[in-house]
C-alpha cells in the first residue's frame, strides 16, 4: 500500500472486495448500541459504579453515592443512564433501591479493558 508521511492513503481504495464486504458486515451488527454501551461506561463515576458492581454483585444506591463521593440524586442520574443502556439492573425494596450488572458480560467487558490499560502501562 502507498502512504505518505502523514499515513494517509494517495489511492482510493486498496481492496474494494474487503471494504464491500466490510461495509455489508457493518450493515448487520448493532455497532451503535455498543457505541452508546461504552459511551455509558466513558464517565468516571459510572465506569466506578460498574467496578464496583463487578466487584460486588449488588449494591444500595445510597452506598454507591458513597463509593463514587456523590449525592444519592447524583447516583441515581448515574445509574439511570446504566440502566438505559442495559449495564445494570435494579430491584425495589421498600423504599431501598438495589442495583446490580445486567449479565456477565458487563463485568467481562469491563475486566478485560482493565487488563488491557495494565499490559499498556507494561508496554511504556
Amino acid at each position: 500500500m502507498n502512504v505518505s508521511s502523514n499515513d494517509s492513503c494517495e489511492i482510493y481504495s486498496y481492496d474494494a472486495e474487503k471494504v464491500t464486504r466490510l461495509k455489508k458486515g457493518l450493515e448487520k451488527e448493532e455497532l451503535g448500541g455498543v457505541a452508546q454501551l461504552f459511551k455509558a461506561i466513558a464517565d468516571v463515576n459510572r465506569a466506578k459504579i460498574t467496578y464496583s458492581l463487578c466487584e460486588e454483585e449488588e449494591l444500595c444506591v445510597c452506598d454507591i453515592a458513597n463509593i463514587i463521593g456523590s449525592s444519592v440524586a447524583t447516583a441515581s442520574h448515574h445509574l439511570r443512564t446504566l440502566h438505559k443502556q442495559g449495564i445494570v439492573k435494579y430491584r425495589k425494596e421498600g423504599k431501598l433501591a438495589f442495583y446490580s450488572l445486567d449479565d456477565h458480560h458487563i463485568k467481562q467487558l469491563l475486566l478485560i479493558a482493565l487488563e488491557h490499560k495494565k499490559e499498556g502501562k507494561a508496554h511504556d
